[in-house]
This record gives C-alpha cells, structure tokens and sequence, in this order.
C-alpha cells in the first residue's frame, strides 16, 4: 500500500466562521490552528497546505481563565537598544484591536518561521465584531461553544 500525498491541485478548501462570543481564548486558538494547518482532515499532508479558511467574529468577546487578563502580558521590541514594550491582556481586550489576543494565540501555536505557516495563517480573519465581508464565499457556521462545555467560562 502507498503513502497517499495531497497535491496542492487536489486540495478544496472550506470556509468556517466561528462565534467567540464567551468562548476561552486557549481553546480556540488550538481548535482553530489545526483547522488552518489542516490536520482535521484525513488527507493531511504537512508540507502541503490543506487547511481551510477561517473566520472569527466577536473577538472582542473572548474571555480568558483565572486572572490571565490581568497577569498575561504580551512583550514586543521596537529594535532600539532597550525598546522593549509591554501590555497587560486587558488593556489589549478592552482597547483598539481587540482582535490580536486570538491572532497572537493562535499564530504561537502554529510552526514556527516557516513560509507554509505564513501561507496558513494568511488564511485567518479575525473581527472584533459580529459583521464580517466574507459572506459571498458561503461559510460554514461552527459552534464551537457548544462542541464542549469546557469551551465557554463559567459565570
């Protein structure tokens, strides 16, 4: 029996939208990172990219677990001698784009450097609100609050 490899040719790709309206920001980012790498299907080939495209709405509306939202921080480094800046998860949830909690999340738990990662994670949209401009395309509505019940915070 030969080892079956998926051609880029043969590849379809399937749009998904995903509410995280209440939904643990850890949880999605690991869902929807193996759906963009491709790894729910049963033709997953790792150098060929055969993940969907994927669209997240009400990113602002994520939550996270126990006191991440004041304790997480998130670093970056402007390329001067001793620019290195931080912000707390909350300020990053509560300010201008929302939306880069998930897209961080979900970018680290992808490979690392490589140029079929970048081409998977063009494929991720992430809005902080309900409207999204990617109706034409059709997508598949995927309630991932209710796939688990350990996917939403308790109250």
């Amino acid at each position: 029996m030969k080892t079956y490899f998926a051609k880029p040719s043969e590849v379809e790709y399937k749009w998904v939208v995903i509410d995280a309206k209440g939904v643990v920001v850890g949880r999605l980012a690991s869902y929807v990172a193996k759906r963009l790498r491709g790894k729910h299907r049963a033709d997953f080939t790792p150098h060929i990219d055969t993940g969907d495209h994927v669209v997240i709405i009400n990113a602002d509306k994520a939550v996270l677990t126990g006191n991440k939202t004041r304790d997480k921080t998130y670093y970056r480094h402007t390329g001067y001698p001793g620019g290195i800046k931080s912000r707390r998860a909350e300020e990053i949830l509560s300010g201008r784009f929302p939306e880069r909690v998930i897209q961080k999340a979900i970018q680290r738990m992808m490979p690392k450097e490589s140029s079929l990662a970048r081409a998977q994670l063009a494929k991720l949209r992430v809005y902080a609100g309900t409207e999204h401009p990617h109706e034409a395309q059709k997508p598949e509505v995927i309630d991932f609050a209710t796939m688990n019940s350990k996917n939403t915070k308790a109250a």
